[in-house]
C-alpha cells in the first residue's frame, strides 16, 4: 500500500508538470490559405509546434484578406504562416504600426516573384537569352504557334494582374515592332499547358509565370532580366493599369511574403515558439520542388509537410533546438 501511495504521489506532480509545460505553448490557431504553398507551410508549423514544443494547434482555413483582418481586429488566427502583405497594404499597415500584428519572418526568403521566364536549356545554349535586349533581337528563337514568322510571348488569362503587367510591358518595350505577338492563353490551364508542352519537347518558350509554383518545381525556368530596376511609382501609375496609354520599361516587383503573429499570441506563448517562427523561412527552389512532389502524388498539405520534414532535415533542423528536432524526427 505504501508503495502504491508513493507511486501515486510522485505521478501527480509529473502530470501537473506536463500540463504546465503544455500551458506555456497552449492552444494555437494557424491560418491556412487556399493555395498549395500556404497549405503545406501551415502543416509544417502544426507538426513542429505540436510534436516539438508540445503545443495544441489547429489549422483554420481562411482567405487572405479576412484572415489578416481577423488577426488585426480579434487576435485570431494566432499565426498566418504565409501572408502576401504587399497585396494588402491597406490591411496590414496600421496593425503592424501599432503592434497588434507582428511580422515575424519572411516566409519566402527570396519573396514571391512573378515575371517572364524562359527554359534553362535555352539559356545554356545562349547565355544571354534571358535578357530582354537579346530576346527582342531574336524573335525567331521563340516562333509563335499562330505565325512562325513572329516571336511569341505567352500571357495569362484576362483579369490577372500579371496579365495586365505583361501587356503593358510589351507596349513599353515595343515588342510588336520587334516581331513579337503576345499570345492570350485564355486560362491558367492553357498557360500551364503551353509551358509544359514546350518543355517536354525541349522547344522554345517565353511567357508570364510566377513562383513558388509546382510547375516551376517540375520545369527549370530562368527569369527574364528586363534591364531596369523596379520602379514602384511607375508600376502603380501605369504598368499595372490596363487603361494607361504610355507605359515605361519596368520590372516585376518582388512580393514580400511574411509570417504574421498576433500580439496576444506572442505575449502568451513560450518564447521558444516565437524564436522558431522567427527562424522558419525557406526559399522558392525548396517550395517549388515540394509543390511539384505534392502535385505529382496528389498529396495533401499534411502529406507534403511530412515529406518535407522527412527528406529535408538539413533545412528545418536549423530552425529549432536539437532537442526539439529529435522530438519531431521521432514523431515522423
Amino acid at each position: 500500500m505504501k508503495k502504491h501511495l508513493f507511486s501515486a504521489a510522485t505521478a501527480l506532480p509529473l502530470v501537473l508538470f506536463a500540463h504546465g509545460a503544455m500551458a506555456e505553448c497552449g492552444d494555437i490557431s494557424i491560418a491556412s490559405m487556399n493555395w498549395q504553398s500556404a497549405e503545406v507551410l501551415s502543416n509544417v508549423d502544426k507538426i513542429i509546434l505540436d510534436e516539438g514544443f508540445g503545443c495544441n494547434s489547429e489549422i483554420v482555413v481562411v482567405d487572405a484578406a479576412s484572415g489578416i483582418t481577423s488577426q488585426a481586429e480579434k487576435g485570431k488566427p494566432d499565426i498566418i504562416p504565409e501572408a502576401w502583405v504587399d497585396l494588402f497594404p491597406e490591411l496590414v499597415k496600421a496593425p503592424l504600426a501599432d503592434g497588434r500584428v507582428v511580422a515575424l519572418v519572411p516566409s519566402l526568403s527570396d519573396g514571391g516573384q512573378a515575371g517572364w521566364f524562359v527554359p534553362r536549356y535555352m539559356v545554356e545554349q545562349n547565355p544571354n537569352i534571358n535578357k530582354i535586349e537579346e530576346i527582342l533581337a531574336h524573335p525567331e528563337y521563340f516562333p509563335s504557334p499562330e505565325d512562325s514568322s513572329k516571336g511569341a510571348i505567352f500571357n495569362g488569362p484576362t483579369g490577372w494582374g500579371g496579365t495586365i503587367a505583361t501587356n503593358q510591358l510589351s507596349k513599353a518595350f515595343d515588342v510588336k515592332a520587334k516581331g513579337f505577338d503576345v499570345i492570350d492563353t485564355g486560362s491558367a490551364a492553357a498557360l500551364d499547358s503551353s509551358m509544359a508542352k514546350a518543355y517536354e519537347r525541349k522547344e522554345p518558350w517565353l511567357g508570364f509565370y510566377w513562383e513558388p509554383t509546382s510547375l516551376l518545381g517540375m520545369y527549370d525556368m530562368v527569369q527574364v532580366d528586363f534591364g531596369v530596376p523596379h520602379d514602384a511609382a511607375e508600376w502603380k501609375r501605369c504598368t499595372s493599369v490596363d487603361t494607361c496609354a504610355d507605359p515605361k520599361p519596368n520590372t516585376f516587383p518582388k512580393d514580400n511574403v511574411m509570417t504574421l503573429g498576433s500580439k496576444s499570441f506572442i505575449e502568451r506563448t513560450d518564447p521558444a515558439v516565437v524564436e522558431y517562427l522567427k527562424a522558419r523561412s525557406w526559399n522558392n527552389k525548396t517550395v517549388n520542388a515540394l509543390m511539384a512532389w505534392m502535385t505529382e502524388n496528389q498529396a495533401t498539405g499534411e502529406d507534403g509537410a511530412r515529406h518535407f520534414l522527412s527528406k529535408n532535415p538539413d533545412i528545418w533542423t536549423k530552425w529549432v533546438s536539437p532537442e526539439v528536432a529529435e522530438k519531431v524526427k521521432s514523431s515522423l
